[in-house]
């Protein structure tokens, strides 16, 4: 996958631009539009919802799935605001954002986590504000955003619509999950596959799978519950939010 995205929206028609008016209200119903948001998320299915929200909203999105992407992205780039997911595949998001913080004119930075500890760990860290998972609400989205950002604040509010990202992505999480506990010992899941698979199940409202990631008990009945749990999802036909529930 390519660690990094970007997402523009096509521009308007000239003569609508042109019409008493019609930039006002464009840039009402895009409040963040000329923001770049940097991604920093290793889940696909996250960012896509990422993705339509800042759609919605007029923003372009870039994406880096890892710290090392992220520190190479903002030594070319510098975006008005960094969301950090706190559980990345080559460290803790709260490095990351301690990092970013301290650089000069440093952009605004939000932490993102589905993990009910995630907001004092990003705050305590440096960050600005914080955003649960799973992302769903662009009127909360918008809402977190616009805070931080005042010189916006004349948007209008946004629809409290449930967004769904593509089915795909969430499929190329579960694989990418898969993959991870592949070949993993009998003895113990990493912290950051436990992390990563909780967060998808989370955003996909799989409370199976959530449920197999929390057990307790025997680590390699564990492993055995999930690798079954991720053949099956993977083997369905419809992998939308919340579907998985009906295959567990």
């Amino acid at each position: 996958m390519p660690n990094n995205l970007t997402v523009e929206l096509p521009d308007l028609p000239r003569r609508a631009l042109s019409m008493p008016g019609a930039v006002h209200e464009m840039n009402a119903a895009l409040p963040l539009r000329g923001i770049t948001v940097l991604a920093v998320e290793d889940s696909r299915f996250a960012s896509e919802a990422l993705r339509l929200m800042c759609q919605r909203l007029g923003a372009r999105l870039r994406r880096a799935e890892s710290i090392h992407a992220a520190r190479s992205h903002l030594r070319l780039y510098k975006p008005t605001l960094v969301i950090v997911d706190l559980g990345l595949p080559d460290g803790r998001g709260e490095a990351l954002i301690r990092e970013i913080v301290v650089t000069p004119q440093a952009p605004i930075v939000l932490g993102t986590s589905g993990d009910a500890a995630g907001r004092g760990l990003a705050l305590a860290a440096g960050a600005e504000g914080f955003l649960d998972k799973p992302l769903e609400s662009l009127a909360a989205f918008q809402n977190v955003l616009l805070a931080h950002l005042p010189e916006r604040i004349n948007g209008l509010p946004a629809s409290d619509e449930a967004l769904r990202p593509d089915a795909l992505a969430l499929r190329d999480d579960l694989a990418h999950a898969a993959s991870l506990i592949a070949g993993a010992a009998s003895q113990e899941i990493d912290a950051y596959v436990t992390g990563f698979l909780n967060g998808v199940a989370r955003h996909a409202h799989d409370e199976a799978l959530a449920a197999a990631v929390r057990d307790p008990g025997p680590a390699a009945e564990r492993l055995d519950h999930l690798r079954h749990l991720l053949r099956s999802r993977l083997a369905g036909a419809d992998l939308g939010f919340g579907a998985a529930e009906a295959q567990a």
